[in-house]
């Protein structure tokens, strides 16, 4: 496991490169909050908007996420424990004040990129944050 990659991922990558094409500046994996130990893949700190993209076996994705056959009892309770970890990060930010988008590795950079940009440029600034 070691040479799975938990950062500039080849989907993180080419969203990252629409998003600076299309002019948008972001941080990259960083803490949005920075007493809650966990990252985001791509952060507008002044929007308050922390992006997730969830490799589809890691993050269990409802079309192409399975559970593998062998060595189940390693597995399920780490890739549950996987999940588990998602939706607490996205309420932990959320009661922070944050916005979270998540998107699935296998999604389009296009229509991530679409959908970030959207957001970004709809939600209002909040000027006390840096």
């Amino acid at each position: 496991m070691v040479a799975n990659r938990s950062r500039d991922t080849s989907p993180e990558k080419a969203v990252r490169s629409l998003l600076h094409a299309r002019g948008l500046r972001y941080r990259v994996h960083t803490r949005p909050v920075v007493a809650l130990p966990r990252t985001a893949d791509i952060v507008f700190t002044r929007r308050r908007i922390a992006v997730f993209i969830d490799g589809c076996f890691w993050h269990v994705c409802p079309e192409h996420g399975h559970i593998p056959h062998s060595n189940v009892e390693y597995w399920e309770p780490k890739l549950r424990g996987n999940q588990l970890r998602d939706r607490e990060t996205d309420d932990a930010l959320r009661d922070a004040g944050w916005s979270v988008l998540r998107f699935w590795e296998h999604e389009s950079p296009d229509a991530v990129a679409d959908a970030i940009e959207r957001t970004v440029r709809l939600e209002p600034s909040n000027p006390t944050t840096t």
